[in-house]
């Protein structure tokens, strides 16, 4: 047990139960006199079981200090505390197994994190954000979520640490991203571009329930109030009227859909990154599309090979024939009516993007950031509506 100036932390060691429980409470509230006001930790690192009298102690000890920490919680002392509401009623931090990824081929990259593969049967989706913890837990709930609704996706089955830094595993034995398929063989572009539509479709016939999932339009409205100081007025306000004219809906949306995301798996196609899934108009999925396949290429054609493993035409090819496929249709003007409006909604994504991975502190950032500009205010000339 140790006293410092900002906290006082208390070892749990061995088994607690009914022989030695009173004397840990004891322990305890020994430790904590002269600094009842400071947090208390109560450190699990080395504890391997604690019985319902343990349990008892710890809310004798809560009552006395209601903002009790318990850290470093192993999985099977975690699994009791869960099992018992005490999750629920106290901060508990489980504690995580530490992997090393060193020499494990990276199979995807998104802007939160790298997913690499560990093993044959599993995979690790390292998150590079500060608040990696809360965007696990947050993700894990919103892919169970689509499996729930009739998404095959893949569930994580544990947190670790990577490094300074916290990782979810997944197991995906043998899964091959279809990226790579195309990479490695061209002439599969096709049968990609149609398992994935296929997918696609099935996904946007899911209705979800009020309150179920985020809405993209939420999402979308904070990129539109972000941009609008690098935007003139005139345009700004008007792409404002069209946005507010989107026909509201409540379609499940994935809003990452890319061929990196899309996992073979035997037979069966999964889709992974459910970090954000939400609901609403198609549009908003179509225009991530059109950034993840297109856009980013417009401004550099490299782009595509880094992100993707192929070049940008073959990218450009992949985003055409998706629509053609999704919207039945080989007619060139329905086609690019409809690539018009999605590529104006990615433009304000690319622009947001750019704010806030790059910024305009580098001639880097500077030039991408007029670039996006020009692009969303040329691109409302195009458009009299966002309807598709």
């Amino acid at each position: 047990m140790t006293k410092k100036g900002d906290e006082i932390r208390f070892l749990l060691q061995g088994r607690i139960d009914s022989d030695n429980a009173s004397a840990v409470e004891q322990d305890i509230m020994a430790t904590l006199e002269g600094g009842e006001n400071l947090p208390l930790i109560l450190d699990a690192q080395d504890l391997k079981y604690i019985s319902s009298s343990g349990l008892r102690r710890l809310l004798h000890v809560r009552k006395k200090h209601p903002d009790v920490v318990i850290e470093n919680v192993g999985s099977d002392v975690y699994e009791i505390l869960d099992m018992t509401g005490f999750t629920q009623m106290m901060t508990v931090k489980k504690a995580y197994r530490t992997i090393d990824i060193t020499g494990c081929p990276e199979i995807g990259r998104g802007a939160n994190g790298v997913i690499y593969r560990i093993d044959r049967d599993n995979v690790v989706k390292v998150f590079t954000k500060d608040n990696a913890l809360d965007e696990i837990m947050r993700e894990r709930e919103l892919a169970r979520n689509a499996l729930i609704l009739g998404i095959p996706t893949a569930i994580s089955y544990d947190v670790v640490k990577v490094g300074d830094y916290y990782g979810s595993v997944f197991e995906l034995l043998d899964a091959i991203p279809f990226n790579r398929i195309i990479a490695e063989d061209p002439s599969k572009v096709d049968w990609c571009v149609a398992e994935s539509v296929k997918l696609l479709k099935k996904i946007h016939s899911i209705h979800v329930p009020e309150g179920k999932l985020p809405k993209a339009m939420t999402k979308f409205m904070t990129w539109v109030r972000r941009i609008k100081e690098y935007i003139p007025e005139e345009p700004y306000e008007r792409l404002c009227e069209l946005v507010a004219a989107i026909p509201e809906d409540n379609r499940l949306l994935h809003n990452d859909f890319h061929a990196g995301n899309l996992m073979l798996l035997d037979d069966e196609v999964l889709l992974i990154d459910m970090e954000t899934i939400s609901s609403g108009n198609i549009i908003f999925e179509f225009a991530t599309m059109y950034a993840s396949y297109m856009g980013f290429s417009e401004l550099d054609p490299e782009n595509a090979m880094s992100f993707q493993g192929y070049d940008h035409k073959t990218s450009a090819r992949i985003f055409r024939r998706s629509l053609e496929l999704y919207f039945e249709t080989d007619d060139r003007g329905r086609l690019e009516y409809i690539e018009d409006k999605v590529r104006l909604v990615g433009y304000v994504r690319m622009l947001d993007h750019t704010l806030r991975h790059k910024g305009i502190q580098s001639s880097e950032g500077r030039r991408a950031v007029d670039f996006w500009k020009e692009k969303i205010v040329s691109g409302l000339d195009r458009v009299d509506t966002l309807k598709i």
